[in-house]
């Protein structure tokens, strides 16, 4: 919104082209106060914040923000006093004050009713003044003495055409139609003078001044009061004032005087009575009627206008000549030549009288862009891009036609020939009777040459911004280039000076001066540092002033200066800040100047004009930010809601979360921009960038303490203070320490619980694995001894089976020997000598019988198959022990030929026992003996 007001305000300040320089207006429209068309009066409190009667009501300016507080009874405030921490107004048929209340608004508070009589009827108030204790409220029939300590009310009957009451050095003057001057004392009126001008003019206004008491009539100007008489002020600037309707005025703290108009506009005019400047709609006001001026703390003149309100800038080191018409176009140079003011542009070359009033004026035969303008030996030269020109007066003759002249310097010990850089090289003028003249183009150099400069060698330095820096040799009587030695482009917005017997070359990439020994640039730390100092760099070229005095460049929010300190000499850096709309509105980018005019007072070519620099008024100001509105916005809402600010440390409840303050710093200069940088701690400890933004909200901040910091920068001048607001968002019903702890104790409650449960579920969990358990463990013990059963069966098989090899090996063993003996004996018995066989044939049937054998072999079947011999027995009882070892025989599965050795018989024999014993267990004739046995 600022942006936009500041935006608007400068459009409407350089609407009209000036006759000459005048300090900065700023302009502020209806739309932009949110007001009626016409003001009557204007104030300013303490804090410098400003107040103007409107038709409207009251309005109230902060430097960011404009707001408008309707009268109480809907009327026009015709005057506004601003007296302590109060407001007084005073319209139709109402007066009282305003004040404001815990939020930061004004709130009104009449004081009619205190008045011990009623008011005349149609009753408008339209002067306040204050005196001591008093407040004096004047209408057009009386004046109503307000006493502040004990809030009484005296009143004076003041009978008039025009309301006017003055506050004369702690006297209080006023004037009563066709009756004269009177003064009160004693709170009683007095008639001071009934002099004739005063029953026959109007008074505007009563001052004292170097030669008197003075009073400043509505259409006859100024008077002169002395003690006996009324005289005719004899000024220069009566010739002006003859024909003008005076309606407001105003002695400035210099002891100048402003008189406010109807229909012209305003009268500047100084202490010695001589016209400074007259300030109309034409020449930059919002319009002609001033209702009211007011002259503010920093020498603001405010204007209460008939239609608007308008600022000058009286005390700003800047003035203006703006060209909005497009008459002159864009300034390219500037020069004063013979009390003469001259302005180069791209549509010609201008001129007026230095300090005239007239308009500017072109010369003819110059029309189109000129590029410089250079006094040498007492010649202004031009610069054209249809050539040179020698400029006289209103006059210009053209003394080359070679285009593009770029600049033109002195040849040291050559007082009869100078040097011109041009479009297409260098070219040499010659001084023949008293005439310059065009001599010859220096051959061998075709390339553009803007800057240039001459070395101590006298070798020339010329430096091209897209081609580079080119060191030129040149012949001793100028007219050709003997060698070139180029040398690579260094940087963009490259430009090339001479300063204080230096050629420095300053581009993007710094600031390099010109090594004479080495015949090269090397970068100069010095010059670097002061132009090239944090990140406020130079925007275009550097420029030196005519008397080689100071270096000039121009950044995004300086004009910086560098030269030697008057003290010891050292190279400093000076900046003047310039808002943003200044920079952008400084012609072409490369092609930046500034013109020494007169002591301490530059010409700057802009876009449109151009602006006049006074270095003599630059004074250091203080100034002071405050937070002026404070609003809290539900997160279920879109309105927001003020809150106090005398609170240094507030509660919002968790869903007034939105937060949104708005600030200012109360600067009227149009050339003295503000930037606000904040901090809310508690999100977010760093600054933010800077903006020209005089309001910020925070949305959907989280529980917790902030504090909210704004700062402001006015140009390069930080504000004296921090402005801050600590508050704090609460916690949310279930983020409050009493659901913390409620959340708490559940939390253990809800833990014992569930830890009982758990231990309850983990018990019987214990109990079923337990079981679980003893079941798994009962199963592996039974697995256990099936397996030690398992192998206990193995073993006791594999015992069996060794039973049986045993067994086996037994009986055959038997079988062997048996079968052995056998052979023996059958061999003996056939024999020759029969009485030793008989005996040796005895031994083997001993041996063959043996019942030893039957008792190893029947252990033996008994370690093997323990039951079997038990069992056959308890079935067959009647089975003989022949019988039982017949059946040991088959249950090893032994053939008949096998059985028979062992039982010492014939086969057949044993085939017959088979019989028998079949016959016996009474087995079937179908049923096979042997399995018989094998399974029983």
């Amino acid at each position: 919104m600022l942006q936009f007001f500041k935006k608007a305000v400068y459009f409407l300040s350089i609407t009209f082209c000036f006759s000459q320089e005048l300090p900065p207006i700023n302009n502020f429209t209806p739309l932009a106060y949110n007001g009626g068309n016409q003001n009557w009066s204007v104030s300013q409190a303490a804090n410098k914040y400003i107040y103007v009667g409107n038709n409207y009501g009251l309005l109230a300016y902060d430097g960011a923000f404009w707001q408008t507080y309707s009268s109480p009874n809907g009327s026009q405030i015709r005057s506004v006093k601003v007296i302590d921490q109060r407001v007084y107004t005073g319209c139709y048929m109402e007066f009282g004050y305003w004040q404001k209340d815990n939020f930061g608004n004004l709130k009104y508070q009449s004081l009619v009713p205190k008045l011990d009589i009623p008011m005349i009827e149609d009753e408008e108030f339209w002067n306040i003044i204050q005196l001591d204790k008093w407040v004096l409220f004047q209408s057009l029939q009386r004046i109503y003495v307000y006493d502040t300590q004990n809030e009484s009310f005296s009143i004076i009957n003041s009978e008039s055409v025009r309301a006017r009451i003055f506050n004369n050095n702690g006297a209080v003057y006023f004037q009563k139609s066709n009756e004269g001057l009177f003064k009160i004392e004693n709170g009683v009126a007095k008639l001071f003078s009934n002099d004739s001008v005063f029953k026959e003019n109007i008074v505007i206004g009563l001052f004292d001044s170097k030669s008197g008491k003075i009073a400043v009539t509505e259409k006859n100007g100024f008077y002169l009061i002395d003690k006996n008489s009324v005289t005719k002020w004899q000024i220069a600037a009566n010739a002006e004032l003859q024909d003008l309707n005076v309606y407001s005025s105003i002695q400035l703290k210099n002891g100048n005087f402003i008189l406010g108009t109807i229909s012209d506009g305003l009268l500047y005019i100084n202490s010695s009575g001589e016209l400074i400047e007259k300030i109309n709609q034409q020449k930059g006001l919002f319009d002609n009627t001033v209702h009211s001026v007011f002259e503010d703390a920093d020498g603001n003149l405010w204007l209460a206008l008939n239609n608007g309100i308008s600022v000058i800038n009286l005390s700003s080191p800047f003035n203006e000549y703006l060209d909005k018409i497009g008459k002159l176009g864009v300034v390219y140079t500037a020069a004063i030549y013979k009390d003469h003011l001259y302005l180069g542009t791209n549509q010609g070359l201008f001129y007026k009288l230095k300090n005239g009033d007239e308009e500017f004026k072109i010369i003819e035969n110059t029309n189109g862009q000129v590029w410089f303008l250079k006094e040498l030996e007492g010649v202004l030269f031009c610069g054209h891009n249809e050539g040179t020109f020698v400029v006289d007066k209103n006059k210009a003759k053209q003394i080359s036609t070679f285009p593009g002249a770029w600049d033109i310097k002195k040849i040291q010990g050559n007082d009869n020939l100078i040097i011109q850089g041009n479009y297409k090289g260098l070219s040499i003028f010659e001084k023949q009777n008293n005439q310059w003249i065009f001599r010859n183009k220096i051959a061998g150099f075709d390339i553009s040459s803007r800057f240039f400069e001459f070395t101590k060698s006298n070798e020339l330095i010329v430096n091209h911004e897209f081609k580079g820096v080119f060191r030129l040799v040149l012949d001793q009587n100028f007219t050709k280039v003997q060698q070139v030695i180029a040398k690579p482009v260094m940087g963009s917005g490259a430009s090339l000076v001479s300063y204080n017997d230096a050629i420095l070359y300053t581009s993007n990439n710094g600031v390099f001066k010109y090594n004479e020994k080495l015949k090269d640039f090397e970068r100069d730390s010095l010059f670097s540092s002061l132009f090239f100092k944090d990140d406020d760099r130079p925007i275009g070229i550097i420029v030196p002033d005519e008397q080689n005095r100071k270096l000039w460049a121009f950044s995004d929010k300086n004009i910086i200066s560098v030269a030697p300190n008057s003290f010891n000499g050292i190279m400093e850096a000076n900046k003047i800040a310039i808002p943003s709309f200044f920079r952008r509105s400084i012609g072409v980018q490369g092609f930046e100047n500034n013109t020494f005019i007169t002591d301490k007072k530059y010409l700057i070519g802009i876009s449109n004009g151009f602006i006049t620099l006074d270095l003599n008024k630059i004074k250091s100001k203080k100034y002071t930010i405050a937070i002026n509105s404070i609003a809290v916005r539900n997160r279920d809402s879109i309105k927001y809601q003020q809150i106090e600010l005398q609170n240094k440390e507030t509660e919002f409840g968790y869903r007034n979360n939105n937060i949104a303050f708005k600030y200012s710093v109360p600067n009227y200069e149009k050339y003295a921009e503000v930037n606000y940088q904040y901090q809310l701690s508690g999100t977010n400890n760093t600054w933010s960038s800077w903006s020209q933004n005089p309001e910020v909200s925070f949305e959907n901040l989280t529980y917790g303490d902030y504090v909210f910091k704004v700062r402001s920068k006015i140009g390069n001048d930080f504000s004296e203070n921090i402005a801050s607001f600590s508050f704090q968002i609460l916690r949310p019903w279930y983020a409050s320490y009493m659901a913390i702890v409620i959340y708490f104790i559940t939390f253990l409650s809800l833990g014992y619980v569930v830890h009982r449960m758990y231990r309850r579920y983990y018990r019987k969990q214990q109990q079923l694995l337990l079981k679980e358990n003893q079941k798994k463990l009962k199963r592996k013990k039974i697995k256990a001894e099936k397996k030690i059963i398992q192998i206990k069966n193995e073993k006791l098989s594999q015992e069996i089976d060794n039973k049986s090899r045993e067994l086996a090996i037994s009986t055959m063993s038997i079988i062997k020997k048996n079968e052995f003996l056998n052979t023996i004996k059958s061999q003996l018995q056939n024999s020759k000598s029969p009485g030793q066989i008989n005996a040796v044939i005895k031994t083997i049937d001993r041996n063959i019988n043996n019942d030893d054998d039957w008792k190893l072999f029947e252990d033996a079947f008994n370690n093997a198959d323990k039951e079997f011999l038990k069992t056959i027995k308890e079935r067959h009882p009647e089975l003989t022990p022949n019988d039982l070892r017949l059946c040991a025989y088959l249950r090893l599965n032994l053939s008949s030929k096998e059985i028979a050795p062992l039982l010492n018989i014939s086969v057949r024999s044993v085939e017959v026992k088979r019989y028998r014993l079949r016959k016996k267990i009474d087995l079937p004739h179908e049923n096979s003996l042997t399995d018989y046995i094998i399974n029983l």
